[in-house]
């Protein structure tokens, strides 16, 4: 949640492995200190099947450049994961949408040495434009559910992508 200040001074709950809140802190410590954090993720499926995909900016702080299969952040302090997830949709995608029209896709822990975080999952099936005009978006594609493994092989996707693109292909058999 970029507030319009550093994005680095954004309040973050840092959480237990069971996803309770410790303490807050900095964004920046966060990820200096690589710290357990909240995640929310929404999947963009289009009424005929694709997922619409995305390419981050490069000024990014995790992940640069790299193509992601959802659209998320970390949720702000207090905020409730589908309020997190309206939100990061509206601010990544230009896509407003009530949190009843998600569909929970359900959670998962991803740890890295880059990031380490317990997200919950959703989807939108919609087709509506989409109107990335916040910087964080800089490219966006559509790929067949059916395709997706296959492009993941061929772009830089983000490794925490991972969890998400598992839920979805059990989602497929």
């Amino acid at each position: 949640m970029n507030t319009g200040g550093d994005p680095g001074d954004e309040p973050v709950e840092i959480v237990d492995r069971s996803g309770r809140a410790q303490r807050v802190v900095p964004r920046r410590e966060m990820r200096a200190g690589n710290l357990w954090h909240r995640n929310v993720a929404v999947v963009v499926r289009r009424p005929g099947g694709a997922i619409v995909v995305h390419r981050r900016a490069d000024w990014k702080d995790v992940h640069p450049s790299h193509w992601d299969i959802a659209f998320g952040g970390v949720p702000g302090v207090g905020e409730s994961d589908p309020e997190a997830a309206v939100r990061e949709l509206a601010e990544e995608a230009g896509l407003d949408v009530a949190a009843d029209a998600l569909g929970d896709l359900g959670r998962a822990v991803h740890e890295d040495q880059h990031t380490r975080w317990i997200g919950r999952f959703f989807v939108v099936t919609t087709d509506a434009p989409l109107h990335p005009a916040d910087g964080e978006v800089v490219e966006l594609a559509e790929v067949p559910v059916a395709g997706l493994d296959a492009w993941a092989t061929t772009a830089a996707v983000c490794p925490d992508a991972a969890p998400l693109l598992a839920i979805l292909r059990a989602e497929m058999t």
